[in-house]
């Protein structure tokens, strides 16, 4: 860019000597240049020289350390927010099938952990579906809004670059322009920066990422706590070991690792907010190693994290007769207002109904809490004299599919006007998925 825009001294043999060696990268001369000189940057600019010795003279002409590092840490940011998008894409379609799957299968719905008015498995999915969608805008979003630092100079003014084009301020904006240009940024390089982009970019982008591990946390845990009902389970291979001593156990360890590893996603943005709110005046170096560490892992944690959701999501195994039996030990209760409704369209008096059911409803729990028994309100019901006018009605009263609302037409819904259009501009990444392999 510099060249094409008339700076002397670069000539097409360095140019074409240093793009033949981009990858040809000394790291043993760069690691003893960088123990010397204690500065990462001018070490490989020494090696860099050295292996393209035409372009020595004129390599980093201009810049400042965090025109390559900060401009290099947004490419890789957008790359790597690429890459997690299209993992995540492929989690929000697989979970979107097993909804739609199960989508009037009834269920047990839970508040507080405590048994609540029924929903359908399809239904409960969707909540954690319409989470990952927007963990997606989120994510999109922050990919989108990144900005290129560009050529800036040493505290943002680009007084080096002016000095270079002889105080031309068009042609260091066209440089600016160029370079954002070549690095796939076009049209998007911040316009003013101290020495470093503001580093409330690097909130901006680990939230998203932050943001997604609550939403895996979530649904692992909502997961865990369906395993130990045994309503439904991850995958289980047929050789895993679940304990090392209790050999019947099938222990939801991949669950249990997406909620370990999302915790430590969900704190590195801690990390992040403080870098960003601690940066002195055009810069302090103190960013620098806490950056390397924090926004790197963030990364990496929410790549397997959603590695790892993709195989548990892809291998759920649904137990309908388990979930059946426990919809059958609590319904009696929940249906205790249709009987109310039935016997009162017979001519009986709410009130009294109420009373009836009430001392029945309480007969019942006793068995249930005291005697460990089974629920056995129907029975007492069908035995109950004052119920006879809807003995027959009472196992059409008691069909779970008319305690479930509009949960079946909810799910259909969702996924055609909110699910298909999100995952539409990704068609080809999810015609491409492939099944989520784990070693562990």
């Amino acid at each position: 860019a510099e060249q094409q825009l008339g700076i002397s001294g670069i000539t097409d043999g360095a140019l074409a000597e240093m793009s033949a060696n981009v990858d040809n990268i000394d790291y043993k001369v760069a690691a003893e240049e960088e123990k010397r000189r204690r500065h990462d940057v001018m070490a490989h600019v020494h090696a860099f020289g050295i292996a393209a010795p035409q372009a020595a003279g004129i390599i980093h002409l201009g810049a400042t350390s965090c025109f390559v590092t900060d401009n290099a840490d947004l490419i890789i940011f957008r790359d790597a927010m690429d890459l997690l998008i299209s993992k995540l894409v492929v989690v929000i379609d697989s979970l979107s099938q097993f909804a739609r799957t199960h989508r009037a299968l009834p269920t047990l719905g839970f508040t507080h952990f405590q048994p609540a008015q029924l929903t359908t498995v399809g239904k409960r999915a969707t909540l954690w579906v319409q989470e990952l969608l927007w963990d997606l805008r989120n994510m999109q979003r922050a990919r989108d809004d990144l900005g290129f630092r560009g050529v800036k100079g040493t505290t943002g003014t680009q007084a080096s670059f002016l000095s270079l084009f002889n105080g031309d301020d068009e042609k260091v904006e066209e440089l600016d322009r160029l370079v954002a240009e070549l690095s796939g940024f076009k049209g998007k390089s911040y316009p003013v920066c101290g020495q470093t982009y503001s580093r409330k970019v690097d909130v901006d982008f680990v939230s998203a990422l932050s943001s997604f591990g609550a939403t895996a946390h979530r649904i692992a845990t909502d997961i865990r706590l369906l395993a130990n009902l045994k309503e439904i389970e991850e995958p289980f291979e047929r050789d895993q070991i679940g304990s090392s001593a209790m050999a019947y156990k099938r222990n939801p360890m991949r669950s249990e690792r997406v909620c370990s590893l999302s915790r430590h996603l969900m704190v590195l943005i801690g990390d992040v907010l403080q870098t960003a709110s601690v940066q002195w005046l055009e810069r302090t170096l103190d960013d620098s190693a806490n950056r390397r560490i924090a926004i790197p892992e963030a990364c990496l944690t929410a790549d397997i994290v959603l590695a790892t959701l993709q195989n548990v999501v892809e291998g759920l195994v649904v137990y309908p007769q388990v979930i059946a039996r426990r919809i059958r030990s609590e319904l009696p209760f929940m249906a205790t207002e249709n009987f109310i409704m039935a016997m009162v369209q017979k001519g009986g008096d709410r009130q009294e109904c109420h009373e009836q059911i009430r001392v029945l409803s309480h007969e019942a729990a006793a068995v249930v809490k005291q005697q460990g028994g089974d629920n056995d309100l129907i029975e007492r019901v069908r035995k109950c004299a004052y119920f006879a006018p809807i003995a027959g009605e009472l196992d059409s009263l008691l069909d779970p599919s008319t305690f479930i609302g509009r949960a079946p037409v909810q799910v259909d819904r969702f996924l055609a006007d909110f699910v298909a259009p999100a995952l539409a501009p990704y068609a080809d990444i999810i015609a491409q998925k492939k099944p989520a392999e784990l070693s562990v």
